[in-house]
């Protein structure tokens, strides 16, 4: 099995996500379709499709994030030695060399990635292109609108 990596937020955000879904989602859609069967015919009972279509996004979801964990390969990037080396985890202000405007990223699993909040995927473009590389590395990201040559100005460990 392949492993997912994820940080820890990332771990225990997926973890609250499947406890809300097990604790709170699903016994409140069994209630709906309880409820929706005492109103007779299922054959034309909008509320009981609708309420069977949730259930099985809920236990899809489940199913998704039991996985996930389950392959999970959680990374506290604060245990990791300080090299100035871009991993997975780390957080890296970049300076655009054109523009000298700057930019932070953290580099983060799949599904943490959240680009306003600066949270890339380690799949991503950018984040392939930084990994490995050094503090004062200059680095050529290829963007939709070009290529952009950025100088990694920190690594951050947080």
């Amino acid at each position: 099995m392949e492993r997912i990596p994820m940080t820890i937020n990332g771990e225990a955000r997926l973890r609250e996500e499947l406890s809300h879904l097990k604790s709170v989602e699903r016994p409140k859609v069994i209630a709906a379709i309880a409820e929706a069967r005492e109103h007779g015919d299922l054959k034309e009972n909008a509320e009981y499709h609708a309420a069977r279509e949730q259930q099985g996004f809920i236990e899809g979801r489940i199913q998704e994030i039991e996985s996930k964990l389950s392959a999970a390969q959680v990374i506290d990037i604060t245990k990791i030695e300080r090299t100035g080396k871009v991993l997975f985890g780390v957080t890296v202000r970049l300076i655009n060399m054109d523009t000298d405007q700057e930019v932070t990223y953290q580099i983060c699993g799949e599904d943490e990635s959240d680009i306003k909040a600066g949270k890339i995927s380690i799949s991503s473009p950018i984040a392939r292109a930084l990994v490995g590389k050094m503090e004062g590395d200059i680095v050529a990201i290829k963007v939709p609108s070009g290529t952009v040559e950025y100088e990694i100005d920190s690594v951050e460990h947080l």
